[in-house]
């Protein structure tokens, strides 16, 4: 998903949409950075720490698809992809982490 999101922020326009595309890549890449992260974790309390962050980037990341899409710069097909696989990835996340802290979760995934 980073790489696809990297990807598709080359295809941006250079004038008006730096910030976007930056926190995009941001995002994206945080979300398998932290996770990498959380594995060396010494506790599970800390891996879950670790899972939360990989799951805020993923709903900002969601969020700036939204934005790209609304802007006209990702067509409804790309972002449907990037989209589906983003809330996907968040799902799983979520459910990793209540595996991990073994607790339930009463956020909304």
């Amino acid at each position: 998903m980073a790489v696809a999101v990297r990807l598709l922020t080359r295809r941006f326009p250079r004038i008006g949409y730096t910030s976007l595309k930056e926190q995009m890549i941001r995002a994206a890449e945080s979300i398998p950075f932290n996770i990498a992260e959380g594995c060396g974790a010494s506790t599970q309390k800390e891996f879950g720490r670790f899972l939360d962050i990989s799951i805020k980037s993923a709903s900002e990341l969601e969020s700036e698809l939204e934005l790209a899409k609304d802007s006209r710069i990702v067509a409804d097909e790309e972002w449907d992809n990037l989209s589906t696989e983003v809330t996907g990835t968040r799902r799983m996340l979520c459910a990793l982490r209540r595996k991990v802290l073994g607790t339930p979760d009463d956020r909304a995934e």
